[in-house]
């Protein structure tokens, strides 16, 4: 993706400091972005429009959205932490959407990144609550990618898995005989995708050169999906 400019596209990255917010931001500068990185939490029904205020006038919006993925099993899952969990993942997305397209479809331009996970491709045990906050996420952007396309706004997203990354796989994770085992066992790359490898397909995302893509899941994850 050494061809990728994004020079002076005003992009807002959410929850910057979590997930593949540090190495996004890093990256979408690189490629000449002007970056707003924003760290406040989401939750709150006001939170997102507050962010997009705040941030101006933006041509990108990376929705970048995490939380520790809840392992609990399906029999004792409870209200609470599903509510909690489409809250942190789900329930900012149409909010931030709300908020940002009007100007988009009224320039008849702009994109929307949605960092997902891959989680919602392919079942895991012991992951029905956060595999199904984030299969939420895969469907709202296909249905609103193929909605926005008439206004050519490009809305798509990443459904990632064993990337490196602070908030899934800390050090300390990484370090693990087992973990290192798992990687071996289960993802034909044989290891964890590098930050900056999602992150410089992301900045691809961003860019012109990917108007093409309308509401498309597009899996980052070492061939995980595919076994």
């Amino acid at each position: 993706m050494s061809s990728t400019t994004l020079q002076g596209k005003r992009i807002l990255v959410t929850q910057a400091d979590a997930f593949m917010g540090p190495t996004l931001c890093a990256v979408l500068a690189e490629h000449g972005a002007i970056v707003i990185a924003d760290v406040r939490a989401l939750v709150a029904p006001e939170a997102a429009s507050a962010a997009v205020a705040a941030a101006g006038e933006i041509d990108v919006l990376v929705a970048n959205l995490a939380v520790p993925a809840p392992t609990t099993e399906a029999t004792q899952v409870s209200d609470t932490e599903w509510r909690d969990t489409f809250a942190a993942l789900v329930d900012p997305l149409p909010r931030l959407f709300r908020t940002v397209l009007p100007a988009m479809i009224e320039r008849r331009a702009g994109k929307i990144l949605v960092m997902g996970s891959a989680s919602a491709l392919r079942g895991m045990k012991r992951t029905s609550t956060y595999s199904a906050a984030r299969g939420a996420q895969l469907a709202y952007v296909q249905a609103v990618g193929v909605e926005l396309a008439v206004h050519n706004v490009q809305v798509n997203v990443v459904a990632q898995n064993f990337v490196d990354n602070p908030t899934y796989f800390p050090p300390e994770v990484q370090a693990n005989p087992r973990f290192q085992e798992r990687l071996q066992r289960e993802v034909p790359l044989g290891r964890l995708v590098g930050a900056r490898e999602d992150a410089e397909f992301a900045a691809y995302l961003c860019s012109e050169a990917a108007n093409c893509f309308v509401g498309q899941v597009f899996p980052v994850c070492g061939g995980w999906v595919a076994r």
